[in-house]
């Protein structure tokens, strides 16, 4: 009974582990890109369908946002004091880069179906505003130019 136990619990922990795992490795396959792939032609339509990026309804995502920073400082972006307002009424709270990351925004220009979508490219620089909990960033919720 104490071996069914012991390994019960070496499960349940391997389980969360495995989940803590994902979520964190999702932040990165979603908006992560350091340093920024070397993609001459089509940046975005092949980033976004090479990480396999759109909604959950299997349509073009209107925009998407890749950051070309280290992970360690976007990470650190949770322990910024600028507490901002979160835009999908999260309960957990969003914080702004003290400083301007480089980045790539990808805005939807054609298609409406999953993986017929093609992007417009915009370099730019901006604050990214992150939802954090515990462990660190969860999700980049917009930027700021």
């Amino acid at each position: 009974v104490i071996l069914r136990v012991i390994l019960f619990l070496l499960l349940l922990f391997w389980e969360n582990e495995l989940d803590e795992e994902v979520m964190a490795a999702t932040l990165d396959q979603l908006h992560v890109d350091y340093p920024q792939s070397d993609v001459p032609v089509r940046y975005c339509n092949h980033t976004i369908i090479q990480r396999l990026i759109k909604e959950a309804n299997n349509t073009c995502k209107k925009e998407h946002v890749f950051v070309h920073e280290r992970p360690r400082n976007i990470n650190s972006v949770c322990n910024s004091l600028r507490k901002v307002a979160c835009q999908n009424h999260s309960t957990l709270p969003c914080f702004q880069s003290e400083t301007k990351f480089k980045m790539t925004v990808c805005k939807l220009i054609e298609g409406t179906r999953y993986p017929a979508c093609s992007y417009h490219i915009s370099p730019t620089e901006g604050f990214t505003v992150v939802t954090c909990d515990d462990m660190g960033p969860v999700n980049i919720q917009r930027y700021d130019e």
